[in-house]
């Protein structure tokens, strides 16, 4: 785990230029008023010759990296006032080009706000405790780095303390908030033997957890890694700011060469192109679209960069897995089937101790069940799982196989589909190369996921359908609950990449939740992991993963992307508008030097405050109701 940032350099380290333009300025005011008004120009003449010389050379490296910026209207409006004797105005260009990056650095820290927030939360520091300590309040405990904790250490976590890795709880009870996880508000009581996710702050009084992985492959660790890869990824938006850095240099350009010639004042040239700085359009996409994303965190979505919100902005096809994604991903058993010689009990035993080990979304449920009935599930000897298929596991005396239809009669030819009726799924039974049963279960669609499928219509998606590898007969059901009238049932995972391919209508937003949904994911113009799931292969697979076990938020994902693309390119144009007017109106000569560089530093900071909206959030058409929202385990759930 890195270690925690130092303290921020002073502000004249961080930007010299400026701090060395604001002393010269100062000190040749003072030179003025005392009477050496000929060598103050002459100091900031030189002084601003230099700093264009030095952004020339930057300009130079970028031009070799086929990277064409604006800068060079900055270089040339330097050099005209200096010219043309307006060495005021000229260092009122150096502070606002040599100032632009500290503006910048302020508008981004204002914007990406929420996501410096949760790497600010980080844990960093575990409290291990040695072997022979017995209680929380043990003063045994060593300070560690939570990156030296390996599985099976005994960690304290004291009060109001983040865990800093996964663990199982070893006191008896403990409350722990996991809003920072999962978005609910209430702290969470646990007790002995359940999971304990790095993150969550723990309440009232000291807890001990025995941990269950490294901080590398914690759940709050592996949010802290999609932050940072959000945070580093430029978006096409921003690049397609920087492609208007072409027509717009030739624009004022023509523009001060054409005020030149027709009034025969070269003093009239550098008017116009004090008003042509390049600041709205280098700042104002990019702190819009991180404005966004920091929308998108405090809305519990992390996006891996811009370009995904653009993505999302255009979205005309959405399509939805169902287990998991459109349903709550926790069924319940309705009834058991049983084939001689098994009995219900026996089957149940045998099923439970195959799905102990598996990430199916059936296996909790099954495990559970047979827990509630005081069975003990046996040890497992080996196990084989195939994604969105089944598991095979060898135990001490039998071969168990479990999963869907197909995969129950590549091993037992002769297994029957069972009658299914409103939204049921079947898992079906091998044992021993043979059919034994046969479990019913159903998994209740959530609650606004209705509501959620209308939104984005009324958001302009196109094309909404479902696919999954459930059968027919309950997908149907699901989709007609929640209003998809295209439904593709029994996909393996490659059937849904194919699927996705064969749509003309993109961008395409795909929605999953599960290991098998991956390849899809990767394959989407834009794939969305459901819930906290930790450092998956879903996760890791998708643009976007979102926090909250709630799927309105796939509606709130667009509607963000909607309104922070909007708010960018409105930035963009708007400064190029205001630029264009005020060069306009300084080209009759109606805008000294000095003004026009005075009034496009109000430009700039206009253009940045508006990029700055995008972090605000407005008023939501998402569904009104929001199911509770449970922690989820860091291993996603692969439906059979």
């Amino acid at each position: 785990m890195d270690d925690a940032p130092g303290p921020p350099r002073p502000l004249v380290l961080r930007y010299p230029i400026v701090a060395l333009t604001v002393v010269v300025g100062v000190l040749g005011a003072g030179a003025w008023v005392a009477g050496f008004g000929v060598a103050v120009q002459w100091g900031f003449a030189v002084f601003a010759l230099v700093i264009a010389g030095i952004q020339a050379v930057r300009m130079i490296g970028e031009l070799r990296r086929r990277r064409f910026g604006i800068d060079i209207l900055a270089i040339i409006a330097i050099v005209a006032t200096v010219a043309v004797g307006e060495v005021i105005a000229s260092m009122i260009i150096v502070l606002m080009v040599s100032g632009g990056k500290a503006l910048e650095d302020f508008a981004q820290g204002r914007a990406q706000q929420e996501l410096t927030a949760l790497l600010d939360r980080e844990p960093r520091t575990a409290h291990r405790l040695d072997a022979g300590s017995i209680d929380a309040g043990s003063i045994d405990a060593v300070d560690i780095p939570a990156g030296d904790v390996v599985v099976g250490d005994r960690i304290l976590v004291r009060s109001g303390e983040a865990v800093p890795v996964d663990g199982i709880l070893t006191t008896a009870t403990a409350a722990f908030d996991e809003s920072s996880l999962t978005g609910e508000s209430l702290p969470r009581t646990r007790v002995q033997g359940e999971q304990v996710l790095s993150g969550s702050v723990n309440g009232n009084t000291s807890a001990t957890i025995r941990a269950t992985a490294r901080a590398e492959d914690s759940q709050y660790q592996a949010i802290v890694a999609l932050v940072k890869q959000a945070s580093s990824n430029r978006a096409p938006v921003v690049r397609l700011a920087d492609r208007y850095a072409v027509p717009f240099t030739a624009v004022s350009l023509l523009l001060a060469g054409v005020a030149w010639w027709l009034s025969g004042d070269p003093v009239r040239f550098a008017e116009v192109l004090v008003l042509a700085t390049p600041c709205p359009l280098v700042l104002a996409a990019p702190v819009a679209l991180m404005g966004g994303m920091s929308r998108a965190a405090r809305n519990g979505i992390i996006v891996k960069g811009g370009g995904v919100l653009e993505l999302l902005a255009g979205v005309r096809t959405a399509v939805f897995d169902k287990t998991g994604t459109l349903t709550r991903g926790t069924p319940e058993i309705v009834h058991i089937d049983v084939l001689p010689p098994w009995d219900e009990t026996t089957l149940l035993t045998l099923v439970a101790s195959a799905e102990q080990s598996s990430s199916h979304v059936l296996a909790a449920s099954i495990v559970e069940s047979a827990r509630a009935r005081g069975l003990t599930p046996r040890r497992v000897l080996r196990s084989t799982e195939v994604a969105a298929q089944g598991v095979t596991a060898t135990l001490d005396d039998h071969l168990v196989s479990v999963g869907t239809l197909q995969f129950a009669q590549t091993i037992a030819p002769g297994t029957v589909a069972a009658p299914l009726i409103g939204g049921e799924m079947a898992i079906y039974v091998v044992i021993d190369g043979c059919a034994a049963g046969t479990i019913i279960a159903t998994d209740a669609v959530r609650q606004n996921a209705s509501a959620t499928i209308a939104g984005l219509r009324n958001a302009g998606v196109e094309r909404i359908l479902m696919l999954t590898g459930d059968a027919q007969a309950t997908a149907d059901h699901v989709a007609h609950e929640v209003g998809i009238t295209e439904v593709q049932a029994d996909c393996l995972p490659i059937d849904k990449v194919h699927a996705l391919h064969s749509i003309t209508s993109r961008p395409v937003l795909m929605i999953g939740d599960g290991v098998n949904d991956s390849p899809v994911l990767a394959s989407a113009d834009i794939g969305i992991a459901m819930g906290a799931r930790g450092a998956t292969a879903a996760s890791e697979a998708a643009s976007a993963v979102i926090l909250l076990d709630d799927i309105s938020v796939v509606l709130r994902a667009v509607q963000i992307g909607h309104d922070t693309v909007r708010i960018a390119m409105q930035s963009i144009w708007l400064g190029i508008a205001l630029s264009l007017a005020l060069m306009l109106i300084a080209a009759f000569g109606l805008i000294p030097a000095t003004l026009g560089a005075g009034i496009q530093e109000i430009v700039d900071l206009a253009t940045i405050l508006n990029a700055l909206r995008a972090l605000r959030d407005r008023t939501q058409t998402a569904p009104p109701t929001t199911p509770a929202i449970e922690p989820k385990a860091p291993a996603l759930l692969t439906q059979h």
